[in-house]
């Protein structure tokens, strides 16, 4: 009966070689030769230009196990999951809120750890057990000039697609109406930080792709994009929307200007395969086979398509990128008692680990991890457990019993605590040999990268210039940014009025404000504010009825040659810009040597303060 059936479109009518034949000591054995000059090869003591982190949501070592038992046999392995040559463990504990350990951690608190550095409490995104937010890698990655990316074939505001992109209190805080019911602290009508759809678009990733779009459907309650969808939002955001596959293919470039969010789903993305539900006493059935769900989306939007799509679009030039990839089903299914449901999205996964292993074997420069959050609770059993059970067939036409002891039907199966499986391939991938912890990951990928974790000193040197150094009195002007690289926005203010010029998206580094002069004459400031580091930078121009008049002030020797020229200030300083200090203010008066006087004093010069205070992601 066997040699009839098929398993998810693929045929077993003869035994594949994966199958442990009995000769050869049982032909179980994996090694045919010595390892250690080919372990010797795989640790490169370098830098990485590139990170690839791929994770399989709930990817314990028995539901990898599981996968690789029905889909590749007993002694058979995955071509991307089982490829990579250093491997260890790693703990996932999570903290309670006083604390003390938390031994059964959530996806939330997980990829916190790894995104962050920092242990955090069950549910929580991104912020240590007292609220504060602390910096993950993809926001430092993109601090640093480099591409980002973030993949899920959950919605993409789910926790470990989330862990990367905000900092908030409750991972459930999708978009602004549970933010302001749930997270009030997070809301941006109290001044947070916002839901985790909207602190993606400040964020801007280059590359955003995966489900999710129905809370891009709710409209901001408050901020600059007040009444407007958020899909409307990243529209006037200069967003590549995408939703399908044919779309996305369009895509041929993505950067800071341009990013790209491609959501193809409302929800989560329908699961790969489909098969028997876990019952009691299911073990006793019948073994069974998976097959094709056929809700399944189109292949252009399999994890690995999606994945492939990423890397080519964040390496298509030289800046280097970080790039997140989940599986995010595997414990979805796993929840719901679902064999066939993880055991699919464990392929898909391997897939996808495919795609960045064969990237980065020709690239040569690129750092890639494959883990997982937290285990999970299937398991291969010898007989059918008084729980819940589902029987398979396998690959090599075998039955298989796979069992789901922490919950009732019907009810959600739960994490457990084990240790996890971490593997790497590339510069710094010997960092996850042994045992480690979770967070060690973060620093595993920071440090590979290089990165400067100091997002404020990363803002530091910004300067800001002027258009023009004097205006009439309603003539428009520029004020421009450039070098704040650690801030995703920054407002503006012409302080005299004082005046709200707004918010703009800080895009590799730059910025710029229109702002029309007051009426009234005299030197005024412009204040621009940096959102996410503090740094404050300011300039002053002159209104005068007749600018022609106004002398153009004759900036002073630096002090260092190479240092910068009137009509723009550098940060970091002590106030005083690149041309002397800015001395006083007042109505322009009196006659022409005065004004000459008062303008070579204060006029038209800027002057940069620097106010470092704790951002938002110290």
């Amino acid at each position: 009966m066997a040699s009839a059936m098929l398993i998810a479109g693929i045929s077993i009518a003869s035994p594949l070689a994966a199958f442990a034949a009995p000769d050869d000591n049982g032909g179980a054995a994996r090694n045919d030769s010595d390892q250690t000059e080919a372990l010797r090869q795989s640790i490169l003591d370098s830098d990485a230009k590139n990170v690839i982190l791929l994770i399989g949501d709930g990817m314990g070592d028995s539901e990898i196990t599981v996968a690789r038992n029905y889909a590749e046999g007993a002694a058979g392995e995955f071509a991307g999951i089982d490829a990579l040559p250093l491997t260890g463990q790693y703990t996932t504990y999570a903290l309670n809120k006083d604390g003390t350990p938390n031994y059964a951690s959530e996806s939330a608190s997980t990829a916190s750890g790894w995104s962050t550095g920092t242990k955090t409490y069950n549910g929580a995104l991104s912020v240590d057990i007292a609220g504060e937010a602390q910096s993950t890698l993809l926001e430092l990655a993109k601090a640093n000039g480099l591409k980002t990316g973030n993949v899920s074939t959950a919605e993409i505001q789910d926790a470990t697609p989330g862990a990367e992109i905000a900092h908030v209190s409750a991972r459930s805080c999708y978009g602004p109406t549970a933010t302001t019911k749930t997270c009030p602290e997070a809301a941006l009508e109290n001044g947070g930080l916002g839901s985790i759809s909207e602190q993606l678009l400040n964020v801007r990733p280059d590359v955003t792709l995966g489900g999710g779009s129905k809370t891009f459907t709710e409209k901001a309650v408050a901020g600059p994009w007040q009444g407007q969808t958020l899909f409307e939002q990243a529209e006037e955001r200069g967003y590549q929307l995408v939703n399908d596959a044919a779309s996305l293919a369009g895509v041929s470039a993505a950067d800071a200007t341009a990013p790209v969010l491609g959501l193809f789903t409302a929800g989560n993305f329908p699961t790969r395969w489909v098969g028997p539900e876990a019952t009691v006493g299911g073990g006793d059935l019948a073994p069974a086979s998976c097959t094709e769900n056929p809700a399944r989306l189109d292949t252009g939007l399999s994890l690995g398509s999606l994945t492939s799509k990423a890397i080519d679009l964040l390496a298509s030039d030289d800046q280097g990128f970080f790039l997140q990839v989940e599986g995010a089903s595997i414990d979805k299914r796993d929840h719901a008692a679902d064999a066939c449901g993880q055991i699919g999205e464990t392929v898909d996964l391997d897939e996808a680990v495919q795609e960045a292993l064969d990237f980065a074997k020709a690239d040569g420069d690129t750092l890639v991890v494959v883990t997982a959050d937290h285990a999970h609770t299937s398991q291969i059993l010898g007989s059918t457990p008084p729980g819940l059970s589902t029987h398979l067939l396998t690959e090599e036409g075998q039955p298989m019993i796979v069992g789901y002891g922490t919950a009732e039907a019907g009810e959600s199966q739960q994490h457990t605590g084990s240790q996890v499986r971490i593997a790497g391939y590339g510069p710094g991938a010997a960092n996850v040999v042994g045992l480690t912890d979770q967070t060690d990951l973060f620093f595993t990928s920071a440090n590979s990268l290089s990165l400067n974790r100091d997002l404020a000193s990363l803002s530091a040197d910004a300067t800001l210039s002027l258009s023009a150094s004097a205006v009439k009195p309603g003539e428009e002007f520029t004020a421009t940014v450039d070098g704040l690289d650690a801030d995703w926005q920054v407002g503006g203010v012409l302080e005299s009025d004082p005046v709200d010029l707004g918010q703009a998206d800080v895009l590799r580094g730059n910025a710029s404000f229109t702002v029309t002069a007051p009426a009234e004459s005299g030197e005024h400031t412009v204040t621009l504010t940096g959102v996410q580091t503090g740094t404050v930078l300011t300039a002053s121009v002159v209104v005068a009825e007749d600018p022609a008049l106004v002398p153009v002030p004759v900036p002073s020797a630096p002090a260092d040659p190479a240092a910068g020229a009137a009509g723009s200030g550098a940060g970091g300083g002590s106030g005083v810009g690149g041309s002397g200090v800015l001395g006083s203010t007042g109505a322009v008066v009196g006659p022409l040597a005065a004004l000459a006087a008062l303008l070579m004093a204060a006029g038209t010069v800027l002057a940069l303060r620097h106010r470092r205070r704790q951002g938002q992601l110290a």
